[in-house]
């Protein structure tokens, strides 16, 4: 909040500690951790790794005035720092992020070496770009994580502590839970609210999945269905304002708009996604004849009501930063206090000392993972910085594309699934930023900078729940004790909306608020989607009031397509091919019944 050092020494303190804290807790193979005990190679590593970076925020000054003129010290240090973090990221992280690293690291040497001969002047040269400059390790997403997310971290752990996601849950039960099939539409509801405070799609599966999936199992719904609900759903957290998983505050980075603008522009594109997940669900349970839960096994809503007082810290945060009165470090420190406030006056789950240090032992360990992966996110940037290759990747898709926006929308789509999976969700944003987003804006494409950014995260959270990497749908079949490809590729059919609301926006940006003629473009726009959605997720599912047969299940899927084409011809013929399906069905059931 107060600090006014430069940007490298502040940055490099943080990783440096970053790495201190990283080594204690992520052992170098799973399982084979003692507690209370690390090994002498990790002691060795965190000290070599943390003194490089302390070295260079002590003579951050001297070094930035040596620029390219390093000394050999220089060079060994900056490499052991780069090293270090790399082997933290593989602990921590994964291996996916680390392959697109290291393919973009042979990649940059081959690149320099092409210019120079000299080995020396190569690594010299990557050395002082990924290391000792703003445009490397310490670039854009690690000042981000320092500024903005590890405060959120801390909040969202501050929250859990609250006891605000039973309150969730017992909401979104009030709320659906007698309906149809209703508590896979509280998974639905308790993601999609829970999902706005951690923004994590594994975090998020795991906190609500373990109450929400056992819940549906019971009412008669697959394990690997069940699995794929809560998966589907907490994925949707990351799209979710206000957090958005995060990456909301390096979208404002890098598109250099206030955050608020964001978390507004992202809700219609997220009402949307969630409404097709419980379009899909409510259909399933029609399919199968599935009943809600008794109102007698629910909190009544004057109880409900008492413990409403346990949203006024995310209340408070909102308010602070749509009012942009404070910044958003600010509004997450106050916020974190009123949490801690709220929490001592929880009855039923009240905060105490020990659970205090708890919540700043989770955001310590949460904010490791998202510091690496941001860290390896600054080098990948740097990396195709370095060598041009951002404009390389855009004359190629262009040049495929030639003038036909749709293929160019489709070829940007599958780099971003395949680029994305495995990796977080910020370090997935950063790369998309900085190689996928300018794809799309080229005059050729001609998607609004607005729209491209959306288009890129949207296509890389999907990667968490596309097969063959969907980790959150594997997280959700540990849960429901599912097959996890199976729970994977239903999640991907649940979350059909994910993969066609970013073609909506690229093509209308108006859902996005941006480029906006008129309200009635906006409403146009949303009820043409909502229909289409509910065309495209009754053809997958085969069931309206009866099953439908192939036929019409193509016609349907036709029909909901042609709905989300802009333009008030598309918008008829797709009305008509869905409603028109719709209403045979109504008469058909209605002849049978009588």
């Amino acid at each position: 909040l107060f600090s006014k050092a430069l940007p490298e020494r502040r940055l490099s303190l943080f990783l440096g500690f970053i790495i201190i804290i990283g080594y204690l807790v992520y052992p170098a193979r799973k399982g084979a951790a003692r507690v209370n005990h690390v090994p002498w190679y990790d002691w060795i590593l965190m000290v070599l790794g943390a003194g490089s970076f302390f070295y260079f925020a002590i003579n951050a000054f001297s070094i930035i005035q040596l620029a390219t003129k390093l000394q050999p010290i220089h060079i060994i240090v900056g490499a052991i720092g780069i090293v270090v973090l790399i082997e933290l990221c593989r602990r921590c992280v994964g291996l996916p992020i680390l392959v697109v690293l290291g393919l973009l690291l042979i990649y940059t040497f081959y690149n320099q070496l092409s210019w120079d001969p000299s080995f020396y002047k190569a690594l010299k040269n990557i050395v002082y770009k990924l290391f000792y400059t703003t445009s490397g390790v310490i670039g854009t997403p690690v000042s981000v994580c320092y500024t903005y997310i590890v405060l959120f971290i801390i909040f969202g752990a501050f929250l859990e502590r609250t006891g605000i996601a039973n309150f969730f849950i017992s909401f979104a039960n009030r709320l659906a839970g007698w309906s149809s099939g209703g508590p896979a539409k509280v998974a639905v509801i308790s993601s999609a609210l829970c999902g706005m405070v951690s923004g994590s799609s594994v975090g998020n599966t795991v906190t609500t999945g373990s109450v929400t999936i056992p819940m549906m199992k019971k009412t008669g719904y697959k394990p690997e269905f069940a699995g794929a609900v809560e998966a589907a759903a907490s994925t949707g957290g990351q799209i979710m304002p206000p957090i958005m998983g995060a990456a909301a505050f390096l979208m404002a980075e890098y598109m250099n708009i206030p955050y608020a603008k964001v978390a507004v522009k992202a809700i219609l594109p997220a009402v949307l996604y969630f409404t097709g997940i419980f379009i899909a669900v409510h259909l399933e349970a029609k399919k199968l004849g599935l009943k809600g839960m008794p109102k007698s096994e629910m909190v009544s809503w004057g109880e409900l009501a008492k413990r409403a007082y346990l949203i006024i810290p995310l209340a408070l945060l909102i308010f602070l930063v749509s009012s942009g009165s404070r910044t958003m470090q600010f509004s997450a420190a106050v916020s974190i206090l009123a949490a801690i406030v709220v929490g001592f006056l929880n009855k039923e789950e009240r905060l105490t000392f020990g659970k205090i240090v708890e919540a700043l032992e989770a955001g310590a360990k949460g904010a490791i993972t998202v510091a690496v992966a941001c860290a390896m996110a600054g080098m990948i940037a740097g990396c195709i910085t370095v060598t041009g290759l951002a404009s390389i990747l855009i004359n190629a898709i262009v040049q495929m594309a030639g003038d036909a926006t749709m293929i160019g929308l489709l070829l940007t789509m599958i780099c971003c699934i395949i680029l994305g999976m495995g990796v977080p969700t910020t370090a997935n944003y950063c790369i998309m930023a900085a190689t996928c987003a300018p794809i799309l804006m080229d005059p050729s494409i001609g998607v609004t900078k607005m729209a491209a950014h959306f288009f890129v995260f949207y296509f890389g959270i999907v990667a968490d729940i596309t097969p063959p990497v969907a980790l959150a749908a594997y997280a959700g079949a540990a849960i429901a004790k599912a097959n996890p490809m199976k729970t994977g590729i239903n999640a991907t059919k649940l979350a059909i909306a994910a993969f066609i609301v970013p073609y909506i926006f690229a093509y209308s940006p108006a859902m996005l608020f941006d480029n906006v003629s008129s309200a009635f473009e906006v409403v146009q726009i949303v009820v043409s989607a909502l229909i289409g959605l509910f065309g495209v997720a009754a053809a997958l599912n085969g069931f309206v009031y009866k099953k439908i047969p192939m036929l019409f299940r193509l016609a349907m899927a036709a029909g909901g397509l042609c709905m989300m084409i802009p333009g008030t011809a598309s918008d008829v013929v797709g009305l008509v091919m869905v409603g028109g399906i719709v209403l045979i069905q109504r008469m058909s059931v209605r002849r049978l019944a009588a």
